[in-house]
């Protein structure tokens, strides 16, 4: 991954916001797009929620479906959200395991953003039977952030 430049000598410069952008064929060719936090001085949560997310199984094909939660407290940056939406619907085709699109997923918004603190929550929909949640976060929830529960109930069946 390249190396992240200090907010002072990278300009807001956003390619995909208010163009007509096509779904990123994968992963690695989506283009997330940060832009400057307006208040780096307040630690704050912001919350992305994608409850309907979609990938395939890497063995069978078979699509996979599950709920993310994407919350951080930002530092420097923001996660422009046009360039998240076009990052997770780039995984509608793409093969991979639960746990490595929840934790891939992380990684690539830590190495973009550097926030203080990231966290996400994917509960998965049954494969096999068996419901798969992963979760991640960097480290402790800074001082002082409010950080609610996520939200998402335990997957139930018809029991």
């Amino acid at each position: 991954m390249a190396k992240i430049k200090p907010p002072s000598a990278e300009p807001m410069a956003v390619s995909q916001l208010g163009q007509s952008v096509t779904t990123p064929r994968s992963p690695a060719e989506a283009v997330l797009e940060r832009v400057p936090n307006p208040h780096p001085d307040m630690p704050y949560v912001a919350r992305f929620a994608c409850p309907e997310f979609t990938s395939l199984c890497p063995v069978t094909g078979q699509p996979d479906f599950g709920h993310l939660v994407i919350d951080y407290v930002p530092d420097a940056w923001l996660v422009e959200s046009k360039s998240l939406k076009l990052f997770l619907q780039s995984h509608r085709n793409h093969g991979a395991f639960h746990e490595d699109c929840t934790v891939g997923i992380a990684k690539r918004l830590v190495t973009l953003l550097s926030p203080q603190y990231l966290r996400i929550g994917g509960y998965w929909y049954p494969r096999g039977g068996i419901p798969i949640d992963v979760f991640y976060q960097t480290g402790d929830v800074p001082k002082g952030v409010w950080l609610p529960d996520q939200g998402v109930a335990p997957y139930r069946g018809r029991g």
